[in-house]
């Protein structure tokens, strides 16, 4: 026993991207030992994923060289034995540029590794009467894919302690392909709603039609439906991005917008919250600054606490407190977005060119966003894993009104800006014969933290140009 007890809790990088092996204190006397197998506090703190296992398995076996595997399935393990000891094989079998790496260790009751889902696992017993115990995060279904690699693969070249033609192996371990007829598992699915919008074509062009990507529209996926958690293999996905919103401001003071509103913005990310919280998954929620009631002097931080004048405020408000929920989770707060749409930088450039010369309110501060930088900082978001939580993120560079890109459209279009009159809100929508939304004066949100993880937005001065010239090439 004195060869496991002792041992600091310790973590062991591999060069397999994701397993980790950890030593494990072991505390003993003359009556036996106790060690805390898994310890979320503890194993988290390490860096490890809260992977959220759902099922502990133990294999019992007799006798010394008993062996299995190679096995990649689409969930996390954790593993570890109870009694004996183990050499242990994994092999990436990910999509990637580690597909085909090796790592071997020897286990016993003071080791644990973690073996993230498409690492293919396999070991063999050292000793009689081993119990190799495994906590996942998925219950087995004879619906997905699983990866499998050959014992006695020439290109993983396992040492074996004992050789393979000595032990126990299972006919079906043993006809398992070589690597170069293995099919490597792909990443979890990233899903992305609202396909349609500007954020989620944005989204598009940016991460392309790679076969792990789903972009939906509401005709492809109704996110209000009740029926929302059974309408995927949700244990399938690792991101959801939800660039789904209702934007109509001004419709959604109304009896039937005021509900539509509520449900897409508010109870649809509520649904998507739990969903992620259930399976593990990472939700991108995409915010506004109509959180806030714009009267502050001082650009909105993170933390500053909500205040929603309207319907549509009040419904993104409620969504970012769902979307919260989820423990994985980024709250991407916006403003002013423009991307491949119906926009105020599209309906200006049209206005000049029609010879209209219209009335532009000159008492809103804010500052531009466009569509692409903002799908460019949740993709660094999700590929540095940033600390989750609130993101703003807009364009840079000072506060501007909307007299103030009118013109600049219009001179950059080579039209006179003088031909554009500025108003007040108040007068701008004087003769509205709806209902209208009040709007936030001021929208500017600080920066910091999303500089502060690495992301440099842009000033949308400099982006403008090239997107009022794409836009006057296109179709």
């Amino acid at each position: 026993m004195s060869d496991i007890v002792g041992k600091n809790l310790q973590r062991i990088e591999t060069p397999i991207p994701g397993l980790v092996l950890l030593e494990l204190p072991v505390r003993g006397d003359s009556r036996g030992w106790f060690k805390e197998n898994w310890q979320r506090e503890k194993m988290t703190a390490l860096g490890l994923p809260d992977f959220g296992p759902v099922q502990n398995n133990i294999s019992f076996n007799d006798a010394t060289g008993t062996t299995r595997g190679i096995h990649a399935e689409p969930w996390d393990k954790w593993v570890s034995v109870a009694t004996g000891r183990i050499f242990g094989a994994w092999v990436d079998l990910r999509e990637g540029p580690t597909f085909g790496a090796v790592f071997t260790a020897e286990i016993d009751p003071s080791r644990a590794i973690f073996v993230p889902r498409g690492v293919g696992n396999s070991y063999q017993t050292l000793q009689p009467n081993t119990a190799y115990t495994y906590l996942v995060n998925d219950h087995w279904s004879p619906d997905v894919d699983y990866a499998f690699l050959n014992l006695a693969d020439e290109t993983a070249a396992i040492d074996w302690p004992i050789p393979l033609s000595d032990v126990e192996v299972s006919e079906k371990d043993r006809a398992h392909p070589r690597l170069a007829d293995v099919t490597p598992i792909p990443p979890r699915r990233m899903l992305v709603t609202g396909a349609d919008g500007q954020v989620g074509r944005a989204l598009h062009a940016l991460y392309g039609d790679a076969p792990h990507i789903e972009y939906v529209t509401r005709a492809d996926l109704d996110i209000t439906d009740p029926n929302l958690a059974t309408a995927r293999r949700w244990r399938d996905y690792g991101t959801i991005i939800n660039g789904a919103a209702y934007t109509a401001v001004d419709a959604a003071e109304t009896s039937e917008g005021r509900a539509a509103a509520w449900a897409v913005n508010a109870t649809a990310p509520a649904r998507l919250a739990r969903i992620a919280a259930e399976h593990g998954i990472t939700l991108v929620h995409i915010s506004s600054d109509y959180v806030f009631d714009g009267a502050s002097l001082q650009p909105y931080t993170e933390t500053s606490p909500y205040s929603p004048l309207s319907v549509y405020g009040q419904t993104k408000a409620a969504g970012d407190l769902a979307a919260a929920t989820a423990p994985r989770h980024y709250i991407v707060r916006t403003s002013w977005v423009i991307g491949d749409g119906k926009n105020f930088v599209r309906t200006m450039a049209a206005l000049a060119e029609r010879g209209i010369n219209p009335n532009v309110v000159e008492d809103q501060i804010g500052r531009l966003t466009f569509a692409d930088d903002l799908a460019a900082g949740i993709h660094h978001l999700l590929d540095t894993q940033a600390p989750h939580g609130i993101y703003n993120l807009t364009g840079s560079g000072p506060a501007r009104t909307w007299v103030d890109i009118a013109r600049d459209i219009y001179h950059r279009t080579g039209h006179d800006s003088a031909r554009i009159t500025p108003v007040s809100t108040d007068v701008y929508f004087a003769s509205a014969s709806g209902p209208i939304a009040p709007r936030p004066r001021n929208s500017l949100l600080d920066l910091a933290r999303i500089t502060e993880v690495g992301f440099a937005p842009r000033d949308p001065a400099d982006a403008l140009g090239d997107y009022l010239a794409k836009a006057r090439a296109a179709p």
